[in-house]
């Protein structure tokens, strides 16, 4: 397959690449940062990537390029939880995911040939938080400002439907990986001091970075996958047994709590995302066949722990 990608140079997207190469498939990378992204998938080792410069949140000579390919995979967006959520950047963190899709779809609408499928990336903070409530693909959203923005993302890309195309959109959990969340909370345990964040008792709906990879490349490859799917594992946890669960695979003590106060100092409300967390199930997602390779928790950590 031809598959066009924005997102690409990001955590989850640098990983997909990988696995869509190492399958032979055809890239397409639509990136604001040509440089970074031939950095990233240098051309001699990623010789079935080609590197397409775009604006996001413009329409351009860009979406030409979505002609011809089989499938798009929408990843872009704001780093959610990595600044305080000022006015400013509270626009930024909407506008890049809905007028982002809007252009992509816009692109595919264009099209001639069309690509088959668009995979959209959304997020479970789509359900809002709640320490006693459980989630699922059927429950209704959020009236939080993070549940609003994953509303008018997903709104964005249903619109593809009406070019005839294929549309899955996947809520991510929070994805377990060397970087992203786990990767800032590696180095406090490293240094003797890690524990838990906040109250503790807060849900936490991870998903490993390579489950997720081929949940997307599932959601590429079989036609009969359609609609919303929660990109999580099936066993949630709550922060006391993520962290208690790292220390056990670092074995670096894991009591040392970080007070919800010292993270909202330093990220404002983006601090929501760690301190009110969500237990989010993969209903739908199971029900498609999908196999977890990691389907708990300690496992996964030491495979990405070792």
């Amino acid at each position: 397959m031809k598959i066009a990608i924005t997102g690409a140079t990001g955590f989850v997207g640098s990983r997909l690449v990988e696995r869509l190469q190492q399958q032979s498939h055809q890239i397409l990378i639509l990136t604001r940062n040509t440089t970074f992204a031939r950095k990233v998938f240098p051309a001699e080792v990623f010789t079935n990537v080609e590197i397409v410069a775009y604006t996001p949140t413009t329409s351009g000579a860009w979406q030409d390029t979505i002609a011809g390919c089989d499938g798009v995979v929408n990843l872009a967006g704001e780093p959610i939880a990595e600044k305080r959520w000022t006015p400013e950047e509270k626009q930024s963190i909407l506008n890049s995911r809905q007028l982002g899709t809007q252009k992509i779809v816009e692109a595919i609408a264009k099209a001639n040939p069309k690509p088959s499928v668009l995979v959209n990336a959304s997020a479970i903070g789509y359900y809002g938080t709640s320490e006693t409530a459980t989630f699922d693909e059927s429950s209704p959203s959020g009236k939080d400002f993070l549940a609003k923005v994953c509303q008018a993302w997903e709104a964005e890309a249903q619109k593809v439907k009406d070019a005839g195309v294929r549309l899955v959109i996947l809520r991510f959990g929070i994805v377990l990986g060397l970087g992203g969340a786990l990767g800032k909370m590696i180095t406090p345990f490293k240094l003797f001091a890690g524990g838990p964040i906040g109250s503790g008792r807060q849900w936490f709906s991870w998903i490993h970075i390579d489950d997720l990879v081929s949940l997307i490349v599932q959601a590429l490859t079989k036609p009969d996958m359609e609609g919303v799917y929660n990109a999580t594992a099936p066993n949630p946890v709550r922060m006391n047994d993520l962290s208690q669960t790292m220390g056990e695979v670092m074995n670096r003590p894991s009591w040392l709590p970080v007070p919800g106060f010292a993270l909202e100092a330093l990220l404002g409300d983006g601090a929501i995302v760690v301190l009110e967390g969500q237990q989010v199930l993969p209903k739908l997602t199971l029900e498609t066949g999908f196999e977890y390779q990691y389907p708990k928790l300690q496992p996964a950590l030491k495979d990405i722990l070792h």
